[in-house]
């Protein structure tokens, strides 16, 4: 399993890998159409799963913060929109939630990591949020995330980021 070595996590400051991935309804969501708002992209490695709904229900619970902040939340995982679709109803989560079937966008993240459970290798999403600020770049990383008060600690990082950015003059590139 030498790909998972190969993924490497993108640099705090660097654009945001972007993707076209289909959302818990089916709609084609890009990266690049959220420029000029803030994205919470946090990958997790199953709807459903006991971690994962506590995760997604501290963002839902978390959601009216993330809006006053002009910050959109996005999960992806890689079962499929009907997964997405089941999860999303269950819980009432009120942001999207997107299919990364192939686990493209995971490798891409360098989150598609060799994990061991009872003894067995496998491969899977390593549970990670990234703050992608409104010009595409990355502003802050959480490569190993705990479900609980997950969301408390992305919204400080939210409120720092955008106070540093609005202290610092656009960067052109």
């Amino acid at each position: 399993m030498s790909t998972e070595s190969a993924n490497q996590i993108p640099a705090e400051g660097s654009m945001g890998p972007d993707f076209e991935l289909p959302d818990d309804t089916g709609v084609t969501r890009r990266l690049s159409d959220r420029r000029g708002t803030w994205t919470v992209l946090y990958f997790y490695p199953k709807d459903d799963t006991p971690g994962c709904t506590t995760q997604a229900c501290e963002f839902r619970d978390a959601n009216a913060q993330m809006g006053e902040r002009d910050a959109e939340v996005w999960g992806v995982s890689v079962l499929d929109s009907g997964s997405k679709a089941a999860f999303k109803a269950k819980f009432g989560l009120p942001f999207v939630l997107l299919a990364d079937e192939d686990h493209s966008v995971a490798e891409r993240y360098g989150v598609w990591v060799e994990k061991q459970n009872y003894g067995r290798s496998y491969m899977g999403i390593q549970r990670a949020t990234f703050l992608v600020d409104p010009d595409g770049r990355i502003a802050r990383i959480w490569p190993k995330v705990k479900p609980e008060g997950h969301a408390a600690q992305v919204i400080a990082a939210l409120d720092e980021a955008r106070v540093t950015q609005a202290a610092t003059p656009a960067k052109r590139t």
